[in-house]
């Protein structure tokens, strides 16, 4: 009995242990929680307790802040606005309009409730994969203004990661094709540098497959098997001299960009042909649109195998007259696509140029002037102008991933297209929320995300 008596009370101080932990544990895990929202008011709280002054001027708010100024007063030709992070404005009567950028927009923190004069403008010119649920119809069309990569949006920056022609048509880098040839006998014709790793094109499943019928030098951490100096291993050495003349040495450089959209196009392209190597592209769908010629780059055919696109490029690297008809643009320095030529010489903004307003300022003063001019339209006695973002100013395909057997695989691969049709709940139930016009917590959101509104609406 005593034994008996003795083994109870050990399990009875096991269960009241293990109970008393749990209760701490549980507390030290909402002590931790209430220390990281406080943090997280208090890094808002520094923005939102400056002083609101009156301006004479329209004040507008970056409310998720891309440029981090407290205050200043804009000059967009005729037309000033006062640009501020502070959100103490929110309810300022000199409000009209909140800029977000997409990829820190976030349901935690939304000027609501919505009054009629203001106005909200996006900018997103990264990746759809930063932030899926913006590029679904429910959400984007609620923003009046835009500036994205999509060549319908209010501010198209398509070009944005391209400086001018003849940055295009330069030959400061171009090598002699001959003497590529002679460095063939210990480089690979193709180089792959990428360190950004199964991203929602699935490229790197791609090009695992394409390296088995054709040698690939791989210098970023995906598929790696080349290193680079150790200088220039960090991703801000991609525009480092040094680095370009690694890439110059090579016939094809293999361009994959991280989403497959229309317009999505970055230096991954750009950067081969400024250096005269010819890129092998996958990406935007309509890329023949922005070429310099057609028959500056070899686009990739997704349904096609990537031992068919092996053979080619093997082909070229053998018939020196053949690849050379990719390069005959850049030797003859002629930009034969007119609506590339057109884009460049029209945009409002430019690209490494001191000499031209950036991109970001254009888009504030696209959103300045178009608010003065419903101010002008009021002391007219005419009604306000009212600008809607459509569908197409910033829209994506579900990711896809190519059926290629692959030796490893990892989760970030599976999870885009699930994200993908995640984010279309997320839009809709946001969407939702925006139209009712007021305050809402982040469990609301979320339960309103996984209401099945089909079976509501029935």
């Amino acid at each position: 009995m005593w034994r008996i008596s003795v083994k109870k009370r050990c399990a009875f101080c096991l269960c009241a242990c293990a109970f008393v932990f749990l209760i701490m544990t549980f507390q030290v895990i909402e002590q931790l929680g209430q220390f990281e929202q406080a943090s997280h008011r208090q890094q808002f709280t520094h923005v939102q307790a400056i002083q609101v002054i009156d301006v004479p001027y329209p004040v507008i708010v970056w409310w998720s802040p891309l440029t981090g100024e407290l205050g200043r007063l804009g000059e967009c030709g005729r037309n000033r606005c006062f640009f501020t992070v502070n959100k103490s404005y929110h309810s300022h009567p000199q409000t009209k309009a909140f800029l977000f950028y997409g990829t820190d927009f976030s349901i935690e923190s939304l000027p609501l409730p919505r009054h009629e004069q203001h106005q909200w403008a996006l900018f997103h010119e990264e990746s759809p994969k930063n932030n899926y649920k913006l590029f679904h119809e429910p959400l984007i069309t609620l923003f009046n203004h835009t500036a994205s990569f999509s060549r319908h949006a209010h501010l198209p920056l398509t070009t944005q990661h391209l400086e001018s022609i003849n940055a295009l048509t330069a030959q400061t880098h171009l090598l002699p094709l001959a003497y590529k040839n002679r460095l063939r006998k210990t480089l690979a014709p193709v180089v792959y540098v990428q360190s950004d790793c199964d991203p929602p094109s699935d490229r790197d499943v791609y090009v695992q497959e394409l390296m088995q019928h054709i040698q690939v030098d791989s210098y970023g951490q995906c598929l790696h098997n080349k290193d680079l100096p150790p200088h220039l291993r960090d991703s801000t050495a991609m525009d480092d001299q040094n680095f370009y003349q690694i890439l110059t040495q090579y016939k094809f450089v293999l361009a994959f960009e991280n989403a497959i959209c229309d317009d999505y196009i970055t230096e991954k392209l750009w950067r081969p042909l400024k250096l005269g190597v010819v890129p092998v592209y996958y990406g935007a769908p309509n890329v023949h649109m922005w070429l310099p010629d057609s028959r500056s780059a070899i686009v990739v055919d997704p349904d096609e195998p990537p031992k068919k696109l092996a053979q080619y490029l093997k082909w070229l690297d053998k018939n020196d007259w053949e690849y050379l008809k990719y390069l005959e643009w850049k030797l003859k320095r002629e930009i034969s696509n007119v609506n590339l030529v057109t884009a460049l010489k029209e945009r409002q903004w430019g690209v490494q140029d001191i000499g031209q307003d950036n991109f970001i300022d254009v888009f504030e003063c696209m959103v300045c002037n178009r608010v003065w001019e419903n101010i002008h339209r009021q002391e007219k006695k005419l009604p306000s102008k009212v600008w809607r973002a459509e569908e197409s100013h910033l829209k994506c395909p579900s990711p896809k991933l190519f059926d290629f057997a692959v030796s490893s695989s990892s989760s970030l691969r599976q999870m885009w297209r699930a994200s993908y049709e995640q984010s279309k709940k997320e839009a809709r139930a946001l969407g939702l929320m925006l139209r009712r016009n007021r305050n809402f917590t982040v469990t609301q959101f979320w339960r309103e995300v996984f209401t099945d509104r089909e079976e509501t609406d029935n």
